[in-house]
């Protein structure tokens, strides 16, 4: 399953100017979809494979900037995969999943040439920072201004994690931090809960959709405490963010 880039979205490329690749193997079906969601979101594109077999003869046709491979898989498990992806393409990053996290797992994992491992249950937002950091530094990315998000004086490291707002910078939460995120991946556009909901709690969240509207309130505190507000809600429709006129004259 191919996945293009999601529209709109700030694109993840490598240093060809071509959106990343990834290859996503796992045996868990709405494992697989979610993490291609998620990946689609930063702007990378998707194929997913849901066994060992399939991942060796995908890799063979087409090979990705970067593969995540779940360790236990139906018809072989992810070291042996591993082990005959290397035999094809020698420096492709790979980076684990697992539900196991003993020690001498990690070991293995690492010992047969996987890069980084991630242990289950895990969060969407740490799978994605392990992957950059990852492309990083096998070098089929750059850090460059597509790590920093700007809407109007707003500034968003994805990086590094830090925010400022006309040059103060402003402590957020993880969970804060992936929601403005959100909101500045897609600016002026309006944002529902439901889709909130999904991007930035995804499976780790089963609640109602208040809980938007009480970290949209935290948000408000942090970033447009004392200024022109950025936040703007559209009651019964949802949520946007965008620049205080003026802001990105000034920016320019």
């Amino acid at each position: 399953m191919i996945a293009a880039p999601v529209p709109d979205q700030p694109s993840l490329t490598g240093p060809g100017g071509s959106p990343v690749r990834v290859l996503v193997v796992d045996d868990e079906p709405n494992l697989a979809e979610l993490l291609t969601s998620a990946l689609r979101l930063e702007g990378m594109t998707v194929s997913a494979a849901l066994d060992g077999a399939s991942a060796i003869r995908m890799v063979r046709d087409t090979v990705p900037d970067i593969v995540v491979l779940d360790v236990m898989l139906p018809d072989m498990d992810g070291l042996t995969v591993l082990r005959r992806l290397r035999e094809q393409e020698a420096r492709l990053p790979v980076l684990f999943l697992t539900a196991r996290d003993a020690i001498e797992d990690r070991v293995s994992g690492l010992t047969a040439g996987g890069d980084d491992y991630v242990t289950k249950p895990f969060s969407l937002e740490e799978v994605v920072a392990r992957l950059r950091g990852l492309l990083r530094r096998r070098g089929a990315i750059t850090r460059a201004d597509d790590a920093v998000l700007a809407v109007g004086d707003l500034r968003l490291d994805e990086d590094a994690h830090d925010v400022w707002r006309a040059g103060e910078e402003i402590q957020l939460t993880a969970t804060e931090f992936e929601l403005l995120r959100y909101l500045m991946r897609n600016p002026r556009r309006v944002l529902s809960k439901a889709q909130i909901l999904d991007r930035v709690w995804h499976y780790d969240f089963g609640g109602q959709a208040a809980i938007v509207e009480l970290y949209v309130s935290y948000l408000r505190r942090k970033i447009d405490k004392g200024r022109e507000p950025m936040i703007h809600t559209l009651r019964g429709v949802g949520y946007l963010l965008k620049p205080v006129e003026g802001a990105e004259a000034a920016r320019a």
